[in-house]
């Protein structure tokens, strides 16, 4: 039975990327070797990692002055690596779901940390707007996307200090203006590759302002240094991330990823909003993410959850239950899902509202 890969990560990825991936696992490029066993200091690897790098500077279209980093311990070690290497005496947060309020915790164990705003009073199911960015601020720290509860800032913000975008879950989903951030950093399980690595990009000139000593695995100069080879890096994740990156290129790049997400999110929500059955969590249609849709039974269908569980399971789908803290049904649209997949799932929704 075809598999309908909505899981919110480690996620879909393309089909070309994996069977690339399973040659290069048995044999990289007739070298007769692995991917998994060569050296991380041969010059097959240093062509892997220098491609993909070229390859997130052309499609972002990351300026000169940027580095491009490849680094372990995912996302959540950057809200730790940040703060380190950024907040002298105070940094300003968007809390906009669990992994911004992660990041602010993290960010409080380095200096004063000032919560601009927070939806956290209505469950994360909106995107705060009204608020003041403290010019006094080290940085500004958004996340982008909230894969728990479905929301995305869309659009790219104009900060009166350096911007820091945690963007895990939408990174190459949509053009971005890098040039409006000092840092975006994310790990890459979504859009980009495999588990096992992050992403960084920075703008070397915030670096080097801070007293405190950073241990050396902790430090971004370090790191840009040594292009990501300070220490043994996760070869196969990045040999994955390179295969995804000439997909999409190949594909056509941003705008081309960007119309196809649109589409697949337009086709859900729709079928969402007119399905007596299912209501979103997501109120106002400007915050809703084109990544993840989250949605629940109406209220007087809730007893039927578990029955449309198990009908979307029995046609292949994979990866639709919601996280605990919201319930319902979590759709995540990434880039490699094909619109199959969605129609699939809206054909479903409609035969369940059909018999009922």
């Amino acid at each position: 039975m075809k598999k309908h890969n909505f899981n919110a990560g480690p996620s879909i990825l393309p089909a070309v990327a994996i069977e690339q991936a399973a040659k290069g696992i048995l044999n990289l490029n007739d070298t007769g070797l692995s991917i998994l066993e060569i050296s991380h200091r041969s010059k097959d690897f240093e062509a892997i990692i220098n491609e993909a790098n070229a390859l997130i500077r052309e499609i972002l279209q990351v300026p000169e002055k940027y580095s491009i980093l490849f680094l372990q311990g995912g996302a959540s070690l950057q809200f730790c690596m940040v703060p380190y290497n950024l907040l002298k005496k105070k940094a300003a947060y968007l809390d906009s779901g669990v992994w911004s309020s992660k990041a602010i915790k993290e960010a409080k164990i380095f200096g004063d940390v000032e919560v601009v705003a927070s939806s956290k009073d209505k469950n994360y199911n909106y995107v705060p707007k009204k608020y003041t960015i403290p010019v006094d601020a080290d940085y500004f720290h958004i996340t982008t996307n909230n894969t728990i509860y479905g929301t995305e800032l869309k659009t790219d913000l104009n900060s009166p200090v350096p911007l820091i975008a945690d963007a895990s879950s939408d990174i190459l989903s949509r053009p971005m203006d890098v040039s409006k951030y000092a840092m975006i950093y994310g790990g890459a399980q979504k859009n980009m590759g495999p588990a096992g690595v992050a992403f960084v990009i920075v703008d070397k000139e915030i670096l080097g302002k801070v007293d405190r000593p950073i241990p050396s695995m902790l430090d971004y100069r370090i790191h840009i240094e040594n292009e990501s080879l300070y220490n043994t890096p996760s070869c196969i994740s990045i040999y994955g991330c390179l295969l995804t990156l000439r997909w999409l290129k190949n594909l056509g790049g941003l705008p081309v990823i960007y119309k196809m997400n649109l589409e697949k999110a337009k086709v859900l929500y729709d079928e969402i909003d007119r399905n007596k059955v299912f209501k979103s969590t997501i109120p106002d249609v400007e915050d809703r993410s084109i990544m993840n849709v989250t949605f629940v039974m109406a209220d007087e269908y809730k007893e039927k959850e578990e029955e449309f569980q198990k009908l979307v399971s029995s046609l292949g789908m994979v990866g639709l239950k919601g996280h605990r803290s919201v319930g319902g049904f979590r759709a995540s649209l990434y880039n490699a899902l094909p619109i199959e997949s969605v129609k699939t799932l809206v054909n479903a929704m409609k035969d369940f509202e059909a018999k009922l």
